[in-house]
């Protein structure tokens, strides 16, 4: 972050590294939107703090995911108000709860992939059906991949528990008919297993067009198959991400 956008944070109150988290999560939403997984004003990232959430927020120059300003994340804490003009998001639950269950999630994601979302209306089950194309995803596919049964707006404490129940100590979760959650130790780890799982529903679904697919990775092929490690699955598709934006005139950097 540039020394300009950080001395800007301080004269509104916030810290050099509160300033970073800022950016990393404006950024998050900017790279999944620009992935086609959150299209206009729909969809937030959020990082655990140590007094709260900070969150992608509604503010009163909203323009939708892919032009998500810093000044559009905001801190949501107990008892303390927001700047005039934000607003946490309606879907705040979805965070907070699989946060208060889960101690080691330190970012949430929810978004609305469309792939996901027609492969589970059109009773398609994300199964390993690819191995080195993409092998994060071949890996969730291969333990299961949950959906949360009802379409509702997850916007009380009440369907927030719901949701967290139904995550439970995985790494993503299906909502029918209205998008997905995916949770990590970091927040590149909760936006590269969206678009994991985005890509692959994409592929279930172009592969489903013409019937039926019976194919699977077998057992001792995915055994063969390394774990590439959080610098290669995580960290090189986040900076390929980021050159996306930077080629589209959208990086923030």
């Amino acid at each position: 972050m540039s020394s300009a956008a950080i001395e800007a944070d301080r004269e509104l109150g916030y810290e050099p590294a509160t300033a970073e988290s800022r950016l990393l999560l404006a950024e998050a939403c900017r790279i999944i939107a620009h992935a086609g997984l959150a299209e206009d004003i729909l969809g937030h990232v959020s990082l655990r703090t140590n007094g709260g959430i900070q969150i992608r927020s509604r503010g009163p120059r909203e323009r939708g995911l892919l032009f998500t300003s810093l000044e559009d994340i905001q801190e949501v804490r107990d008892n303390v108000p927001m700047p005039d003009g934000y607003k946490a998001p309606n879907e705040l639950p979805i965070h907070s709860e699989i946060m208060k269950l889960r101690p080691e999630v330190k970012s949430v994601v929810h978004a609305h992939a469309p792939h996901v979302i027609a492969a589970d209306l059109a009773g398609l089950e994300l199964r390993p059906i690819v191995g080195a194309y993409n092998m994060p995803a071949m890996r969730m596919a291969a333990v299961g991949i949950k959906t949360y049964p009802r379409s509702v707006l997850i916007n009380t404490e009440e369907l927030g528990k719901e949701v967290a129940e139904a995550i439970g100590q995985d790494p993503v979760l299906i909502l029918r008919g209205h998008g997905i959650v995916t949770v990590g130790e970091t927040v590149k780890e909760a936006v590269i297993r969206a678009l994991n799982l985005e890509a692959l529903a994409k592929i279930h679904v172009m592969a489903s067009s013409r019937g039926k697919v019976a194919y699977q990775v077998t057992e001792s092929d995915m055994a063969l198959m390394p774990d590439l490690g959080s610098a290669f699955n995580d960290g090189f598709v986040w900076q390929y991400h980021q050159a996306r934006l930077e080629l589209a005139g959208l990086s923030l950097r």
